[in-house]
């Protein structure tokens, strides 16, 4: 494939990341749910706003991938179809939330939301698998007759376990610090009601 194969590595990545951020958000969400700490609202919200970042560059990479490999910029592949709807059912996430004014029914309703839209992660992990489909399955498929096979190289597979890990801790780290500024602006809003009403 050439130089545009190191496409692969930040492609793959970004879509780990992507449903990592999403599962991050559907557990932080059953977890407020269970208890009613607002600090996992807040890991919810930070989380899927990254999903959201790192699964739009998973689609854009794909396509740029795609150019060169399939002639083509964008296919109605099952996993692109899933892949993109998965998106757009987090940017629904980010408005229902936008339209929710009381916080504790805004949480609660974002809680509830994320966990059922964590159901279009495993439908687009699992499209490529259950569909005839011309995108590539990376991981778990090794047979040489499939349809869009993909078999790495030690030193490709060595460079894709180093991309996870970059691409995870870079996540962790994005995350963090999302949450902290999301603490210290309800900090600056509670400081700034007190001021008003004093």
């Amino acid at each position: 494939m050439g130089d545009v194969q190191r496409v692969f590595y930040f492609h793959v990545a970004s879509g780990w990341v992507g449903a990592l951020a999403f599962l991050v958000a559907a557990v932080s969400g059953g977890i407020y749910l269970a208890r009613g700490k607002r600090r996992w609202d807040a890991v919810g919200l930070a989380s899927v706003e990254i999903g959201l970042a790192f699964t739009l560059a998973n689609l854009i990479s794909g396509s740029v991938w795609a150019r060169p490999i399939w002639n083509t910029w964008w296919t109605w592949d099952p996993r692109l179809v899933t892949a993109s709807v998965m998106e757009l059912v987090y940017v629904a996430y980010l408005l229902l939330r936008q339209g929710i004014e009381d916080p504790d029914r805004r949480a609660r309703f974002g809680a509830v939301y994320a966990i059922v839209g964590f159901l279009s992660v495993p439908l687009t992990f699992l499209s490529i698998r259950i569909f005839r489909t011309i995108h590539p399955v990376v991981v778990g498929n090794n047979d040489p007759t499939a349809q869009g096979t993909f078999d790495m190289t030690p030193p490709m597979l060595q460079t894709f376990f180093v991309s996870l890990a970059v691409f995870t801790l870079l996540y962790g780290v994005l995350l963090w610090h999302r949450v902290r500024m999301q603490s210290l602006a309800e900090t600056v809003e509670e400081r700034k009601l007190k001021l008003l009403s004093a």
